[in-house]
C-alpha cells in the first residue's frame, strides 16, 4: 500500500464533451505524481496511439498535445469530424497500465439531402401529389412541412410534420410554394422551397348574368375567369371579338386577382 502511494493518479476525470462539427474540442487529463512515467492518449475504438509526452503519434495534423501547469495533458482536436465521435483514453504506463476515459460527442447542423427531397412540381388537378424530404445531421433531425406565408394546408393532406406530405385529389388552392424546414437543436436549421403548380382548365363565372340599363346609358359587364396555366379571355359579340378603343364597345385591361383568376369588364353604350 506504501508503495501504490507514489504511483502517479488521475486528479480528476476526463470530462465529456459534446462539439459541433467544424469546431475545436479539448480533451484534459490530470496526472498527479507522474514522476519519469509517460502518458499516452489512445482511440479507443481503433486502439491507435494518438500522442505520447508531448509527441504527436498520429499523421492526423489536425491534432495536438500539450503539457501545462505541471500535470495537465491537454488534446486538441481541431476541425472535429463526424469520425472524430467516441471514446478517448488517457494512459499511464505504470505496472499494470493506469488509465481513463472520456467521450466526444460530435453534433452535425442539419443538411437537406437533394435526393430523395422533392423538386418543383407540375400536376393536373384532382390528382395525388405526393412530397418528399430528406436530411443528414446529428442527431437525427426532425422534418415538418409549411405553406410559404403561412398560408392553410389542405385539410386533407396527411400529417406535415413527417418526412413525407401527400395530398389527395389536389386543387388549385394547393397551389403555391410549400417549405421544408430541418431541425435538429443544432443551429442553424435549414429549409428547401418546393413549388408546387397546379394545371386546371379554364372556368368563368359571370355575377350578375342579367343586367339592363336606360337607353344611352352605360353599361358595364364583368366577368371572372380561372385556368392555370393562364386563359387568353376576351369578349365576343355576335361572334365578333370586341377589341379595344372601339366606338361602342371599351374593354379594361385585364386585372389579375392572384395567379390563377383573371378579371375582365367591358363597357357597352
Amino acid at each position: 500500500m506504501s508503495f501504490d502511494v507514489h504511483l502517479p493518479k488521475f486528479g480528476e476525470p476526463i470530462q465529456n464533451l459534446t462539439v459541433a462539427v467544424g469546431r475545436e474540442a479539448v480533451l484534459i487529463c490530470v496526472i498527479d505524481n507522474l514522476q519519469t512515467y509517460k502518458v499516452a492518449w489512445l482511440r479507443v475504438d481503433t486502439q491507435t496511439i494518438l500522442t505520447i509526452q508531448t509527441h504527436v503519434i498520429t499523421k492526423n495534423h489536425r491534432m495536438t498535445i500539450t503539457h501545462v501547469e505541471g500535470r495537465k495533458w491537454v488534446l486538441r482536436i481541431k476541425d472535429v469530424k463526424e469520425s472524430d465521435k467516441g471514446w478517448y483514453m488517457c494512459q499511464v504506463n505504470t505496472d499494470p497500465m493506469r488509465n481513463q476515459i472520456g467521450f466526444l460527442n460530435v453534433v452535425v447542423p442539419p443538411n437537406i439531402l437533394d435526393y430523395p427531397t422533392s423538386t418543383d412540381m407540375v400536376v393536373r388537378e384532382g390528382s395525388n401529389v405526393t412530397l418528399k424530404c430528406a436530411a443528414s445531421g446529428s442527431p437525427p433531425p426532425i422534418i415538418i412541412w409549411r405553406r410559404e406565408g403561412n398560408e392553410p394546408i389542405s385539410s386533407d393532406a396527411s400529417s406535415h410534420n413527417t418526412s413525407t406530405f401527400s395530398i389527395p385529389r389536389v386543387n388549385r388552392l394547393d397551389m403555391g410554394a410549400y417549405l421544408c424546414i430541418a431541425s435538429n437543436g443544432i443551429p442553424p436549421s435549414v429549409s428547401k422551397r418546393v413549388m408546387l403548380i397546379v394545371h386546371f382548365s379554364p372556368m368563368i363565372w359571370i355575377q350578375d348574368q342579367l343586367v339592363g340599363a336606360a337607353l344611352g346609358q352605360r353599361l358595364t359587364l364583368e366577368c371572372n375567369s380561372e385556368a392555370f396555366p393562364r386563359s387568353i379571355n376576351y369578349w365576343m359579340k355576335n361572334d365578333t371579338i370586341i377589341t379595344q378603343g372601339k366606338s361602342t364597345d371599351e374593354t379594361e385591361p385585364l386585372a389579375n386577382i392572384n395567379q390563377y383568376t383573371t378579371f375582365i369588364h367591358i363597357w357597352v353604350r
